[in-house]
């Protein structure tokens, strides 16, 4: 019996090791992606009965990802205190996302992309040209779970504003030409 249970431990911890933090964030971004994505193919085919809620979704789409967007900006800024965070680590998950995620969020910033262009070039001057504005939906999700669970680098401190002044003194010094005594007659 003690076997049993001394088999069954390593595989939960296997289990958990495989559990992906931010689930709700990722299964909102593929939900609002697929969500976009067939109303888009349906208001392609059936333009005049399906445009208003396409617009209507794009301009939710827009605008909720507009305060994500905004939300985790904030929350980067606050760990930048401490972390050195860049753009394309935070909003594109460049080097901050296990791959996986980074793949999900990318493929979905990717998707609302193309799908968003195809449409409106489909129906040029047409309400379904908003489409254009809904991948701001997978921008700001994408942003929101790096700077929730993202991993940076550790930010090197600042020197002081003395500590500036010594270093360019320090600088300066090395790179100015020395002089002999007989030059200075």
């Amino acid at each position: 019996m003690g076997d049993e249970s001394n088999n069954k431990q390593p595989v939960r911890e296997v289990e958990q090791s495989h559990v992906i933090a931010g689930t709700g964030i990722l299964r909102t971004t593929i939900a609002g992606t697929v969500v976009f994505v067939v109303l888009g193919l349906a208001a392609s085919v059936f333009q005049g009965a399906l445009t208003g809620a396409y617009v209507a979704l794009s301009l939710f789409e827009f605008f909720i990802g507009v305060v994500v967007f905004g939300l985790a900006f904030f929350r980067a800024i606050d760990r930048s205190r401490t972390e050195a965070i860049g753009i394309g680590g935070l909003f594109f998950a460049s080097g901050s996302a296990p791959k996986r995620v980074q793949l999900i969020l990318m493929v979905s910033l990717s998707v609302q992309v193309v799908m968003s262009i195809v449409v409106a070039s489909l129906h040029l001057y047409t309400g379904l040209a908003f489409g254009v504005l809904a991948p701001m939906w997978a921008l700001g999700f994408s942003g929101l779970w790096v700077a929730a669970y993202g991993t940076f680098p550790e930010r090197t401190p600042e020197l002081s504003r003395a500590g500036r002044r010594d270093e360019a003194r320090r600088v300066h010094k090395q790179s100015a030409p020395k002089h002999s005594a007989n030059d200075a007659e």
